[in-house]
């Protein structure tokens, strides 16, 4: 008997919820909690939910600008109907619908690296936690930072600011903040600015029992710049008489060394790896052309693309200027591809993943180093960071 592909209503989804408790082991509280704001869809065999998932429709900031996304999240497939190849029929419908809403990327967090690559998703960042001990981030931090409890409207606007300067972080919709206050009932949120001027840091801890205890986890760490960061640092490490360890979550802090850097002593942090999160790029000319580029970039790249059924690779050409970039299907006469990308590579890409040619050569690109430069050049201004976990 074939399998339906259906929107579940409150009944379905109720019953994919009994589902996918049993799929995971455990229960699933975001499949109750997130979805009156998502596209929630099932796979129906014999009138039995056999499989589901859902879709939000946010917006990722890549370049600077807001880009039509969907985020893919909750998804399984009952045990006994595993190996069918049901999940990826299932995974392409959810993307299907989304992307007749305007989704032109798709987003995901999974540990089926090797699966979803085939479907032409690729990770454009590794993702870890760290833990330290909270004294170690005790610090001769400057005076000179207000520091205020509570979110505000004026700290989304904060968040979304310091978003545009990474490739990937949600411009987070309305239901957000509500959505992880009842994820987590004890989420504190706090502002830091300098005396008299506007919030330059915003960040967001809880804390959670421990074999040892207790300790916070940090879920939120938007800082405008060094400063920032140190009060923001040192307002953790004032916590070292009560709780022994900070936990930065798997998306509570931006890539790079920041931590290191800030660690009163060396080899205190431990890192563990999390599983990463997974870009598509659904529609390449229109994610395109709704991305920000480099300002001050004037070039043209003639590149050999992936067909999205996989089946063989179609040459378009990219023209970047004035703060905008086009990709328009053909090349240039007498000019053969510059670079070809499979789909995964140009996700990789367009999220700025390569941070140099000699990076890009060893991920398979193929091509002159200073070609490779070039196109690097046009993403490689933001690093990308998925600043929230779903």
């Amino acid at each position: 008997m074939d399998v339906q592909f259906v929107e579940a209503d409150d009944g379905r989804w109720e019953e994919y919820g009994a589902l996918a408790r049993r799929a995971y082991g455990q229960p699933v509280p975001d499949i109750t909690r997130l979805g009156p704001h998502a596209d929630r869809r099932v796979a129906v065999r014999g009138g039995r939910v056999v499989a589901g998932g859902m879709g939000l429709l946010v917006p990722q900031w890549f370049g600077g600008r807001p880009v039509p996304a969907a985020s893919m999240g909750c998804g399984c497939v009952a045990p006994e109907e595993r190996g069918g190849r049901l999940a990826a029929r299932l995974v392409q419908e959810r993307v299907r619908v989304l992307q007749e809403k305007g989704a032109v990327l798709a987003t995901l967090w999974t540990a089926s690296n090797g699966y979803v690559r085939r479907l032409g998703w690729e990770a454009p960042a590794q993702v870890f936690s760290w833990t330290v001990p909270t004294a170690a981030l005790q610090q001769a931090a400057a005076d000179t930072m207000k520091i205020t409890h509570g979110d505000t409207a004026q700290l989304g606007q904060v968040r979304d600011r310091l978003a545009g300067r990474w490739n990937g972080p949600w411009q987070r919709p309305a239901w957000w903040g509500s959505w992880q206050q009842e994820a987590h009932p004890d989420l504190a949120t706090y502002a830091f600015a300098e005396h008299g001027r506007e919030p330059s840091g915003v960040l967001s801890v809880a804390t959670e029992r421990t074999p040892g205890g207790r300790q916070l986890v940090v879920h939120d760490f938007w800082a405008a710049d060094g400063p920032a960061a140190d009060a923001m640092l040192a307002f953790l490490g004032r916590h070292h008489g009560r709780v022994p360890t900070v936990m930065f979550e798997r998306t509570g802090l931006p890539p790079g060394s920041l931590l290191h850097q800030r660690l009163s002593s060396v080899g205190t942090a431990t890192a563990r790896s999390w599983h990463p999160w997974m870009l598509r790029v659904l529609d390449p000319a229109r994610a395109v052309e709704l991305r920000g580029w480099p300002g001050h970039l004037d070039d043209e790249l003639v590149l050999d693309l992936a067909d999205p059924d996989g089946a063989g690779f179609s040459r378009h050409t990219l023209s970047i200027g004035a703060g905008r970039a086009r990709l328009t299907p053909g090349g240039v006469r007498g000019r053969s591809a510059d670079v070809t990308l499979t789909g995964g590579q140009f996700a990789l890409w367009y999220a700025g993943g390569y941070r140099s040619p000699a990076a890009a050569a060893l991920a398979g690109l193929h091509g002159e180093s200073s070609v490779l430069a070039r196109l690097l050049a046009a993403t490689a201004d933001r690093e990308p960071w998925l600043a929230d976990y779903f």
